[in-house]
């Protein structure tokens, strides 16, 4: 079978394989008319996904499972070894992503809510796939954000590569009030974007390396918490979309020892209506966002899409929509956003993660507790 052929296969065994009463719909775009077909359900509350070089897929489930999707459709038990979670309120596994040497390590990296001294925080292990994709082996804990804190909010936790083999992870601010400041705080990891190598050491570029009373592993300071998270393949910067409160969702670029402003500056409020420090919208110093959401659309997990099956779609940005029940489409002008269009939103599902599959289609995982990964292609 040639290259261009295998994609094809792999998509139309994944089609086969879903169940009789699963998801087969038609919708219409400003752009193509797209089929919105299920490759798997049954999960529960599924928080990432990764694709393998066979076309298969490593999808995480909060509550501390990851499984195997292979490129045939059947969806594996639950894999060994995976480390022990707090898969407590927003905590558990959460994201998943593979070494950018896969193909020769076998490497996979998670994300998830660990306990420790002090309460808990998001930790990074990562472990080497058996060759028959049933167990995790040799697995270690590359990274602990620090301070443990007593919460079972905002743990953020997504995983990216660089061009260069950078690992950044972004890490919550935990949420309630007291510990808001911290995101502020160069001695702490909360609200931070850390930038590591595979192993877990620090990049001797980083920004904050031989300044006193920093952690010498933050790239970036002063977010809430990030769920969404991509490099540009065009500028080879890192993008990220936060949470904001009640109002102002933020989409920034990544830049370093950059100050994103939270909770300093913010557009939102707090949950009971209430100014959320002096009210401040902008800072000097402070970077602002170049683009927001009021009400939000709470967003989880980003792609730029770049592949050939939705030659219209290239270069744009698209964000998964939990409290928007929408996959959300950006149209990307260099470091702008010309507007926005939003899609599947009739469905009624929190869109967790979303990736773009070696067949050019678009899939989604649907965080509910009878959770789904669907497959976004051309009607045609």
């Amino acid at each position: 079978m040639d290259r261009l052929a295998l994609p094809i296969a792999i998509a139309a065994a994944l089609a086969l394989a879903a169940p009789a009463a699963a998801l087969d719909e038609i919708f219409e775009t400003r752009g193509p008319t797209i089929r919105v077909t299920t490759v798997a359900d049954g999960l529960d509350h599924p928080w990432a996904i990764a694709f393998l070089p066979d076309g298969g897929m490593l999808v995480t489930e909060r509550p501390g499972r990851l499984r195997l999707l292979n490129a045939d459709g059947n969806l594996s038990d639950p894999i060994a070894g995976v480390p022990e979670v707090d898969a407590r309120g927003q905590g558990g596994l959460l994201d998943v992503t593979l070494d950018p040497a896969f193909a020769e390590n076998r490497l996979v990296y998670l994300s998830y809510a660990e306990r420790g001294d002090g309460g808990n925080g998001t930790a990074v292990a990562r472990g080497r796939l058996g060759d028959g994709g049933t167990t995790l082996e040799d697995v270690e804990v590359i990274f602990r954000q620090l301070p443990k804190v007593d919460s079972r909010q905002h743990f953020g936790s997504r995983l990216v590569f660089d061009r260069d083999g950078h690992l950044y992870v972004t890490l919550g601010e935990r949420s309630q009030e007291r510990f808001r400041m911290q995101a502020q705080d160069l001695s702490s990891h909360l609200g931070k974007i850390v930038r590591i190598n595979p192993d877990g050491s620090v990049p001797e570029d980083n920004p904050f390396v031989g300044t006193d009373g920093a952690r010498p592993e933050i790239y970036a300071y002063g977010v809430r918490n990030v769920q969404a998270a991509a490099i540009n393949p065009r500028s080879g910067e890192l993008w990220e979309i936060e949470h904001g409160p009640r109002g102002g969702d933020e989409l920034n670029i990544i830049r370093p020892g950059a100050n994103y402003g939270w909770p300093v500056v913010t557009l939102g409020v707090n949950y009971s209506g209430t100014t959320i420090g002096e009210g401040l919208k902008t800072k000097e110093g402070m970077v602002d966002a170049i683009y927001s959401w009021t009400p939000v659309i709470a967003p989880s997990g980003i792609i730029f899409y770049d592949g050939a099956a939705f030659p219209g779609w290239k270069g744009d940005l698209f964000v998964g929509g939990l409290a928007s029940t929408a996959l959300v489409r950006l149209d990307v002008d260099g470091d702008t956003v010309g507007g926005e269009e939003r899609l599947l939103e009739s469905l009624g599902l929190r869109i967790r993660d979303v990736a773009e599959g070696p067949d050019g289609a678009i899939y989604v995982a649907t965080d509910e507790s009878d959770g789904a990964i669907l497959r976004i292609a051309p009607a045609d």
